[in-house]
């Protein structure tokens, strides 16, 4: 193939009335910042940043899924299911987000396969969140 890809950002549907509320939480917990905000095709987006993530945040007519509160048992229906974030330490990045509030879904667990080490949370709207120490080789 000679496509070349690379990263951009991930986007998740919102409704307008969870809008700002999903800023803030993105920006109290996980540290990003807006980077742009505007209106077109009848819809708001908001692009929050923090080095090289980015999540482009949609403001739409949607419904809102019921969130999950362990990580094994919202692999139903088929869907994007996660995003993943690298975290220098593990530990420390969720002994942070519990101290913001923020509750476990699934972990701090070993992928022996991967030689990882992840966690999962879930943002306010319940999109799941994966923490990964890249790297770690057990």
């Amino acid at each position: 193939m000679s496509i070349s890809f690379s990263h951009d950002h991930v986007g998740l549907s919102v409704t307008p009335a969870d809008l700002d509320a999903t800023v803030d939480w993105y920006s109290r917990t996980l540290g990003l910042t807006v980077d742009r905000r505007f209106d077109t095709y009848g819809m708001t987006f908001v692009f929050l940043v923090r080095g090289d993530v980015k999540i482009e945040l949609m403001a739409t007519a949607s419904t809102r899924q019921a969130p999950t509160d362990d990580v094994l048992s919202s692999m139903d229906p088929a869907r994007l299911h996660h995003i993943c974030l690298a975290v220098n330490d593990l530990d420390a990045a969720v002994s942070e987000l519990r101290d913001l509030g923020v509750d476990l879904i699934g972990g701090p667990m070993t992928v022996t396969e991967i030689g990882q080490r992840v966690a999962f949370v879930s943002d306010n709207l319940g999109n799941i969140i994966e923490l990964t120490e890249p790297g770690t080789r057990l």
